[in-house]
């Protein structure tokens, strides 16, 4: 093991809040690292994710496409999170979304036999899936409500002041279907604030 990949494991194993240390023995046992470059697909609408994976170092555009052809943005993951489709992943099922990275990407992997034997074996592991689950609902209904009962400026607002690092990384055009705005509509918003 290399001196990057223990500190990844590491990175991985410290967010780990509720496990014992018999409990992270077992993980890095079965941990590993993947690599992504710019412009490649971390998952394909269609395949089956069979790890887990936390990113290290990276970012990730998740999207779908629609009915037009169009690449709806439904979310970006960055450093210390997980990047997943969780309920397809919880499912063992083909994911219908992409996941592009926007930068060179790293991510720790735990596959998913691993971490049912670890729900077998280890009852904090069951508590840690949860905190995985709830964090991921707490995501999805978040985005979903904005778009019920927020502007397009409000949630624009909104993504800045949670994610302040992540406007120079990523592109008006990403951000807008994110934001489900035209990239027009985006740019005459950032204008408006600017002037204020």
């Amino acid at each position: 093991m290399t001196e990057t990949h223990k500190q990844y494991f590491d990175l991985y194993l410290n967010q780990l809040t509720y496990a014992t240390k018999k409990e992270k023995e077992f993980f890095k046992m079965h941990l590993s690292v993947a690599s992504f470059e710019k412009g490649d697909y971390f998952l394909k609408a269609g395949e089956v994710q069979s790890h887990m994976c936390f990113i290290c170092e990276g970012l990730i555009r998740r999207y779908y496409i629609n009915e037009k052809g169009n690449a709806i943005t439904t979310g970006f993951t960055k450093e210390c999170a997980y990047v997943t489709d969780y309920p397809a992943y919880l499912r063992q099922i083909p994911t219908k979304y992409y996941f592009k990275c926007l930068e060179p990407t790293t991510v720790v992997r735990l596959p998913y036999s691993s971490i049912m034997e670890s729900y077998k074996r280890f009852k904090n592991s069951e508590m840690q899936g949860r905190l995985i689950a709830e964090m991921v609902l707490t995501i999805l209904n978040d985005r979903v409500e904005s778009f019920l009962f927020n502007t397009a400026e409000e949630r624009y607002l909104k993504f800045i002041n949670e994610n302040p690092d992540l406007i120079q990384r990523i592109s008006l055009t990403d951000l807008s279907s994110f934001l489900g705005v035209e990239r027009q509509s985006l740019s005459r918003i950032r204008r408006k604030l600017a002037k204020n």
